[in-house]
């Protein structure tokens, strides 16, 4: 049977993530930008990054192992390049911060990239991609994480879940968007599931700590994620490494720490690329042609078993119109560890309503 569900508004999730970051000691322009970006995600069906990741963010709060008040400093700025040390500052707060200057330098040179170093988790690569896209500039955001992937043939993790993603600029406000991990799933699906106490996953999410194929969800929770399409996936995410942690000569590899490490900082490191379409194009030609171009792929016919052709960040804006007019569906179980968290830190507790049709 499943778990019962709760639909909460995204204003009352945002009010409540705002209020129990505050209650940690994150100031609340801070803790009003952490809290926006992570119920964006749910907003976006991207539960995995939602509300739920706020019970690892307040363990990493408040034992130290991030810094509520830091914002970072720029180490260098070469003509587009520069290099932001975030002092192990929230990632939310380094990235908007990055993605401001990524823009700015697009503006002047027509491309630019930001890398960043000990940083922190920073939500979805979405939510970056589209503040850069939003300016006018094709945006590029990827980010390094705990390695909890092994290499193409290994059995240990050396890499993360490593996310590439790509947003262009649209005049519709919902512009292509391509937002993947570098492994078949998001680690937070198997968070979730294990979160939710769901028994098992779909074969060829995870391995476990020997590194055998399992769809046992605690086994996968403590063992490790599949690297998307075998080796491909695996060359993917060390190219997501080189250009954060390499370039940035932040932390690489198994010296970087992620939301469920204990007693050590994380050492992310994160880049953000811009490229101002206006400097090949006018924006206007180049929104023209995207929607050809994607038109152009939605008229092929539909496969055995599919209704349409779907492009990158469809299923998303239908699921943002939904749940933005119904309101956010959370797990029961993931509810009750948040409201846990609220009543030990005396912040009030928005009151959801059963989703109908759930148990």
């Amino acid at each position: 049977m499943d778990e019962k569900t709760l639909l909460f508004s995204a204003d009352a999730l945002r009010k409540f993530g705002q209020e129990i970051l505050e209650a940690v000691g994150v100031p609340p322009p801070k803790a009003a930008l952490v809290a926006a970006s992570l119920v964006a995600a749910n907003l976006r069906a991207v539960d995995t990054h939602g509300v739920q990741l706020l019970a690892f963010y307040l363990e990493r709060l408040e034992r130290g192992e991030v810094d509520a008040l830091a914002e970072g400093h720029v180490v260098s700025e070469d003509g587009a390049c520069l290099l932001y040390d975030g002092e192990n500052g929230l990632g939310q707060v380094v990235s908007e911060i990055c993605c401001g200057h990524a823009v700015r330098l697009a503006g002047e040179h027509g491309i630019s990239i930001v890398v960043a170093r000990e940083s922190n988790h920073f939500g979805t690569a979405a939510y970056w991609a589209r503040k850069i896209s939003a300016a006018g500039s094709l945006g590029m955001v990827m980010c390094n994480s705990s390695a909890i992937v092994p290499p193409w043939q290994g059995r240990e993790g050396r890499i993360g879940t490593n996310p590439i993603c790509m947003s262009v600029p649209g005049d519709d406000g919902r512009p292509w968007l391509l937002d993947m991990a570098t492994t078949t799933v998001a680690a937070g699906k198997v968070f979730k599931a294990f979160l939710t106490g769901q028994p098992t996953i779909p074969s060829g999410w995870a391995l476990d700590a020997a590194g055998v194929p399992t769809t046992d969800t605690r086994e996968a929770y403590a063992g490790m994620l599949m690297p998307l399409g075998g080796y491909k996936g695996s060359g993917l995410g060390l190219m997501v490494e080189i250009l954060c942690a390499v370039l940035s000569g932040g932390a690489m590899s198994t010296d970087v720490g992620g939301i469920r490490s204990r007693g050590a900082k994380a050492h992310t490191s994160q880049m953000f690329m811009a490229i101002d379409a206006r400097r090949f194009l006018p924006l206007d030609q180049f929104q023209e042609r995207m929607r050809w171009l994607v038109a152009r792929m939605k008229s092929a016919p539909p496969a055995a078993g599919y209704d349409e052709v779907l492009v990158a960040g469809d299923p998303e804006w239908r699921a943002e119109e939904i749940r933005a007019r119904q309101g956010i569906p959370l797990p029961e179980g993931v509810w009750a560890k948040l409201a846990a968290e609220a009543a030990r830190l005396n912040v009030p507790v928005p009151q959801g309503v059963p989703e109908p049709g759930s148990h």
